[in-house]
């Protein structure tokens, strides 16, 4: 309450990471004083800062309740194949998650089976799941799930079970920050494809930025062989390239991130129906009294969205705002249109929105009930971006929703629903 309070006062009461005349003149090489002024101009006009990534920050990460000098340690034995199922449990925070020297093989979206894909690191926003599958060839990895802020990690580690005399893991490295930018917010060729976009860029390169962690500094259980991870860090932060962009994770330059458009359904789908209609989501909010909306109208205010039992509809989620939205559907996964084929399509409870860009799902609506959609941002949800999605059986001769008093007195249909273990 006393969070919600302070956002309420001031939507940048937390934002202790602003911009310098260092990040200035970065920009000024760049781009030179022309547009620069004009840049810097136009996010003054909209009162909002290129750095505000996240609401909220001072937090401390946790892996399964423990804090990073705890380290949260999972074991193993030599040769044995790893199931880690990765959950966003967080309020505010989205993660890029990776375990260095180590690939992983993602299985699962949402808990729900897809066609493996080998990566290094993947960006997980509230209420996503991750499955991956790792076999570890040292003794002992340390996972590192840093917040997009760059202002924390969430560490763990794995260890060889029968392993001795092993090291302590050396702080790890802040990745550089990035800055919002014009396209973030829509005002710059604004995607205006229904499909997902990618998220992340395979490549990148970075600017120098170093972060000294000094809480983390005693972290057990070091693996045999970090040069390349050390490596890694110290050409990040050597390279003096301005970051730019939400999606920008600063990914290194030959590693592989999890993208939307590489998930695959692990068996195919099999309603295949075109859309019977499309419902637009447009998310907003007022940054200056920290409401947020969905389709310009808070929660309290809001006519929820209704359509018929069985009706196969397109979810058109268009962010007018400067910050990434988890949307999520609860007692029904949607399939994420992400370029695949049809058949192919993945199925997801909760889809990441990024700043000035439209991600589109179908939902058979199979489950007769109220549902909650809402941004699963503790804040945003609770400053209005939420409403409800009502599934009920109609008359052909009616219209095409009954009212919220009438579905109360269904009795819902046992399918796929009931196995929606997120809820």
């Amino acid at each position: 309450d006393q969070i919600l309070k302070n956002l309420k006062k001031d939507a940048e009461f937390y934002q202790n990471r602003r911009e310098t005349w260092s990040d200035v003149w970065q920009q000024v090489k760049q781009q030179g004083v022309k547009a620069t002024w004009q840049d810097r101009k136009m996010w003054n006009q909209m009162r909002m800062l290129k750095t505000d990534l996240s609401d909220v920050s001072g937090y401390t990460f946790l892996v399964n309740g423990k804090a990073p000098d705890q380290n949260w340690t999972g074991q193993f034995l030599p040769g044995e194949r790893i199931r880690l199922r990765f959950i966003n449990a967080a309020a505010m925070s989205f993660f890029d998650v990776r375990i260095p020297n180590l690939k992983m093989t993602v299985v699962a979206a949402d808990g729900q089976p897809v066609q493996p894909v080998s990566v290094d690191e993947f960006r997980i926003g509230a209420a996503e799941t991750y499955d991956v599958v790792v076999q570890p060839q040292h003794d002992a990895y340390q996972i590192q799930a840093e917040s997009i802020d760059r202002t924390g990690f969430a560490l763990a580690s794995l260890i060889n079970k029968n392993a001795t005399h092993l090291k302590a893991f050396p702080a790890p490295v802040a990745r550089p920050r990035t800055v919002l930018t014009m396209q973030d917010m829509g005002h710059a060729h604004m995607s205006t494809s229904a499909q997902a976009p990618d998220m992340h860029t395979t490549e990148h390169d970075s600017m120098p930025m170093h972060e000294d962690h000094a809480h983390m500094q005693h972290m057990p259980m070091a693996s045999m062989d970090q040069q390349h991870d050390l490596h890694m860090q110290h050409m990040m932060q050597n390279d003096d390239t301005r970051m730019q962009g939400w999606s920008n994770a600063a990914t290194p330059k030959g590693m592989k991130a999890l993208s939307y458009a590489d998930l695959r359904a692990r068996t195919p789908q099999t309603d295949l129906r075109a859309p019977d209609r499309e419902i637009e989501i447009r998310l907003g909010g007022t940054m200056e009294r920290y409401i947020w909306t969905m389709n310009g109208q808070k929660f309290s205010e809001a006519k929820p969205l209704q359509v018929k039992y069985g009706e196969r509809v397109r979810l058109k989620f268009i962010n007018e705002s400067m910050m990434a939205h988890p949307m999520h559907l609860h007692g029904m996964f949607v399939q994420l249109e992400n370029g695949q084929a049809p058949e192919n399509l993945p199925n997801k409870h909760t889809i990441i929105v990024p700043p000035g860009q439209t991600v589109s799902a179908l939902l058979t609506a199979d489950e007769v009930g109220e549902w909650a959609i809402h941004c699963h941002l503790l804040y945003h949800m609770s400053a209005g971006m939420m409403n409800k999605l009502i599934v009920a059986h109609t008359d052909q001769n009616s219209d095409t929703a009954s009212s919220a008093s009438s579905v109360a007195e269904l009795v819902p249909t046992p399918s796929q629903g009931a196995h929606h273990a997120h809820h």
